[in-house]
């Protein structure tokens, strides 16, 4: 399959599983103890013998997603059967369900790359995933550590089949403990916004320093997770959003400003006057609003861009950049290494994810839905089990 930045081997994959099935490169790692997740309180659950899963064939839309019933697989070496509790959605999961998404994607996908569940058998070999733990998975499977490579671009959800299924079959070394302080719901949502946040603050090597200053975009997912880590990185956070009924929600999890965009359409100004002209030290923009963010950045400051949810990409003045001696990244979720920091960053600091409305998995299209129209404050999960 072709993949961004050059090609990429396919995996072979079992449809019948009701979750993705990987060949292992690697022995998976043994957790540390600062990520290990709660020790569980009841017996395991009982490895089932039908599996439902969602899957996206033809058509357009929502159309595009049927519940079927099949029987499940046992893990084979390296391989984890994971009972899914809950799923998280995300703009990415939009981009898959309208064919946009800038990664492969198999035909005939169980879709959704987020989700958090609990090891119901393990294959052999596996190292220290055992029955009953807690577990949630990373969105590329194969990228320990490092930087990312074409071979490590297979994601569950895309070129694998994702979580949206009531049993996943995955390679050991994609998994890692749910921090023992959230619910499954709240850990659902980790893998992918909550990664690229982490990932927009510190990815770079430098990161955010206590009394920095840090703008986030919008009031999404990727913003949301922004806000609270910033401000428990010590840093002062303002953010932008287009609704006064979401400002007081957005200060209540951390934002120090807030400035509403329609309001202000040369919102620039706003973070410039607020900063007393000097502007901020980071921006992480969802927005794809280049040439604002790059005018909102103190000199030799670094600008993450984590994309577009309005699918307009407006034309940037290179002097801009110079201008502002800016360094910009884009931003791709994260590697399993930045995914176990996280969790002990959230551990340290009790953080947990806004979760917005919860749906039953029998109505996981109008969960879709309700993501897609509502403009929703916090994540939209599907509890599965």
């Amino acid at each position: 399959m072709t993949g961004v930045g050059g090609t990429v081997e396919a995996h072979t994959e079992r449809l019948t599983t009701g979750g993705p099935t990987m060949t292992s490169t690697a022995p998976a790692a043994v957790p540390t103890a600062t990520a290990t997740a709660a020790v569980p309180t009841a017996p395991a659950a009982a490895f089932p013998t039908t599996v439902r899963s969602y899957h996206l064939g033809a058509g357009s839309g929502l159309d595009r997603l049927s519940l079927r019933t099949a029987r499940p697989r046992t893990p084979g070496p390296g391989e984890v059967a994971v009972a899914v509790r809950a799923v998280s959605l995300s703009f990415r999961e939009l981009l898959v369900l309208r064919r946009q998404y800038v990664l492969p994607v198999k035909p005939d996908l169980v879709p959704v790359s987020d989700g958090a569940g609990e090891v119901v058998a393990v294959g052999p070999g596996v190292r220290w995933a055992r029955p009953g733990d807690r577990v949630t998975a990373t969105l590329f499977p194969h990228w320990r550590d490092g930087r990312l490579a074409a071979d490590l671009l297979p994601q569950l959800g895309g070129s694998l089949d994702g979580m949206l299924t009531e049993l996943a079959v995955l390679p050991e070394q994609a998994l890692l403990p749910v921090p023992a302080h959230l619910s499954y719901q709240e850990a659902a949502t980790l893998p992918c916004v909550g990664l690229t946040a982490w990932n927009a603050l510190t990815g770079d090597g430098r990161g955010v320093r206590p009394g920095e200053t840090v703008l986030t975009t919008g009031s999404g997912g990727v913003s949301l997770f922004v806000l609270q880590y910033a401000h428990a990185l010590g840093a002062r956070v303002i953010a932008t959003t287009g609704s006064p009924a979401k400002e007081r929600r957005l200060r209540e999890l951390g934002a120090d400003e807030v400035v509403n965009y329609r309001t202000r359409p040369d919102w620039h100004t706003a973070v410039r006057e607020l900063t007393g002209g000097r502007g901020v030290d980071r921006v992480v923009d969802t927005a794809g609003s280049l040439e604002q963010s790059l005018k909102s950045l103190a000199v030799d400051g670094h600008l993450a861009l984590v994309g577009s949810v309005s699918g307009a990409w407006p034309p940037l003045d290179p002097r801009l950049l110079f201008g502002a001696a800016a360094t910009v990244r884009a931003v791709a979720v994260g590697s399993h290494a930045q995914f176990a920091a996280m969790n002990d960053f959230l551990a340290e600091h009790a953080l947990r994810p806004a979760v917005d409305r919860v749906f039953p998995f029998e109505e996981a299209a109008a969960a879709y839905d309700y993501y897609e129209r509502a403009q929703p404050l916090g994540k939209v999960v599907i509890a599965v089990s």
